[in-house]
């Protein structure tokens, strides 16, 4: 993964935010609108790229196309590298393998606990009960 040439490969489009600001919203386009089309990216290996299909799957376009929006600030500028980074932690966090669980049995001695442990609880209760008068 190159975070460079991924950079380059994001597209911005500005537009008016919502919210609070008064006479400020009306003028400013300061909302930022991020996108990153999967399919076309030269920064991404094959694997990589269907892992992310894989796992981004809700977050996807029909043309797999990542679209992320932030209107956080006032500032365009601060909500396009707010987006950059949110853009970036997002594809870094699934990109990364679950390590493969590989099934193990228990050791000797761990079965030898165990039963030690089953017949100690076993006769601190046995010891609970009422004696058998014959």
């Amino acid at each position: 993964m190159n975070i460079e040439q991924i950079l380059k490969e994001l597209r911005f489009k500005a537009s008016r935010s919502s919210g609070a600001g008064g006479q400020h919203v009306n003028k400013v386009s300061s909302k930022i609108e991020l996108s990153f089309n999967l399919d076309t990216s030269c920064a991404l290996s094959v694997k990589e790229k269907e892992l992310l299909k894989t796992k981004l799957a809700s977050k996807l376009t029909k043309e797999n196309m990542l679209i992320l929006f932030c209107e956080e600030t006032r500032s365009q500028h601060k909500n396009k590298d707010l987006a950059i980074k949110r853009f970036l932690s997002i594809i870094k966090t699934n990109l990364v393998r679950p390590k493969i669980r590989r099934a193990t049995k228990p050791s000797k001695a761990s079965k030898n606990r165990k039963l030690e442990n089953k017949k100690r609880v076993s006769f601190k209760k046995m010891l609970r009960k009422k004696p058998k008068i014959e």
